[in-house]
């Protein structure tokens, strides 16, 4: 039988890229993972986290360092094949998979630092792990000599307890008064970050889907905060020339369809799984998978999985592709790759709540891995970055462009 990661590989690929080899040898190693995350699986759900068992294990498969530059001991993968990486672990479990989202993007913030600040966190050339809640300025910084002082609670910061560096967003004060942007309406808003130890983590993620995940809240309380620290996410501007961090905002955008893409393409597998081992639903004597009712429907559905990976593939191709260095910090620069998230992933959905439905009633169980596709599936569509109310945004970018 055809395995998931054949399906990633079988997947249309950019052209002569020197770190194909590379990208290969990751895979191998998730697929070498398949059987620990089955193992693990009920463990991640009712932790609501990833064990240290498996964080060593994807450090040792470099998620961590996929988009790293290598001479700060990285990969330096592109970004599509970062993507399959994060769509083959997704295909095993969701949550693993949105951490190794959340993980090899966070790895990037320090670069949007200063240079001395960067190179503190890589010098010792390892892969780190960073957790961060970018884009809720829910904190408050107040100007002090040398830097800020630091209060706030961030919610959704995934990955959190297996964090060495966490990050918040922040309004910046200075004598209780939000401190008005340079460059565009409203306050100042930047984001910090600091080593784990000086992180409160609050008991906050008991979730519907994506359990496994460990995106609780954080907390600090009139934390000093160097300046060095402080940098804009993501529409800052890097110190380093790699193309990775010009095309970012992008990048964090269309991850999420590489996310929704990977557990649909597991909802399919599972489907299969189960009507290949021989069921029968209930009062029918052929077999499901004889059915001319489940044939259309696996047809109709791998066809739809087909199209968001498609699209997935031909929007980040093109991001990464371009010779041009991005610009631009309004949403406007990423109202394309919106878009195409938005889309990906409801059709993502449709996936997994089809594949959920063909199977009947073996699928309510929580032994079944179909219904946790679908709770995966559901909670990652509400991200902010993916949630179809910035169809509006995107609708007057398709305006402009076509009018």
């Amino acid at each position: 039988m055809t395995t998931l990661l054949d399906v990633q590989r079988l997947a249309p690929k950019t052209a002569c890229r020197p770190d194909d080899a590379t990208a290969e040898m990751v895979l191998s190693h998730i697929d070498a993972l398949a059987p620990t995350l089955t193992r693990l699986a009920p463990e991640i759900e009712r932790a609501r986290r990833l064990p240290a068992e498996l964080v060593s294990a994807l450090r040792s498969t470099r998620i961590y360092g996929m988009l790293v530059p290598r001479r700060y001991g990285g990969l330096e993968l592109d970004a599509p094949s970062a993507f399959r990486a994060v769509a083959a672990l997704a295909s095993l479990d969701g949550s693993v998979g949105w951490n190794a989202m959340i993980g090899s993007i966070g790895s990037l913030m320090p670069f949007l630092m200063i240079p001395n600040a960067c190179e503190e966190i890589f010098r010792d050339g390892k892969d780190h792990i960073i957790a961060a809640s970018g884009s809720q300025p829910v904190g408050r910084a107040e100007r002090v000599s040398g830097g800020w002082r630091v209060t706030g609670s961030w919610p959704f910061v995934s990955g959190c307890q297996n964090a060495e560096w966490i990050g918040g967003t922040c309004v910046m004060m200075e004598g209780g008064v939000p401190i008005d942007a340079s460059d565009a309406p409203g306050p100042m808003i930047r984001t910090c970050l600091l080593p784990a130890k000086h992180w409160e983590i609050l008991d906050t993620w008991h979730a519907f889907g994506l359990r496994g995940t460990g995106s609780h809240h954080v907390a600090l309380t009139d934390v000093f905060v160097p300046d060095d620290n402080f940098f804009e996410f993501p529409f800052g501007t890097s110190f380093a020339p790699d193309p990775v961090f010009s095309k970012l905002p992008e990048i964090v955008v269309l991850a999420h369809g590489a996310l929704a893409v990977g557990i649909a393409e597991g909802a399919i597998m599972d489907l299969i799984k189960l009507a290949g081992a021989g069921g029968k639903q209930l009062f029918m004597t052929t077999p499901l998978m004889e059915t001319e009712r489940f044939k259309e429907g696996l047809a109709r559905l791998d066809a739809e999985r087909m199209a968001a990976r498609a699209l997935l593939e031909a929007q980040i191709t093109r991001v990464w592709q371009n010779p041009k260095r991005s610009t631009g910090k309004d949403l406007t620069r990423v109202a394309e790759q919106v878009q195409a998230a938005i889309w990906i992933t409801a059709a993502c959905v449709r996936v997994a709540e089809g594949c959920f439905e063909l199977a009947g009633s073996r699928a309510v169980y929580e032994s079944s891995p179909l219904q946790r596709r679908v709770r995966d599936l559901r909670v990652a569509a509400q991200h902010v970055a993916v949630h179809p109310r910035h169809y509006v945004m995107a609708g007057a970018a398709v305006f402009a462009r076509l009018s």
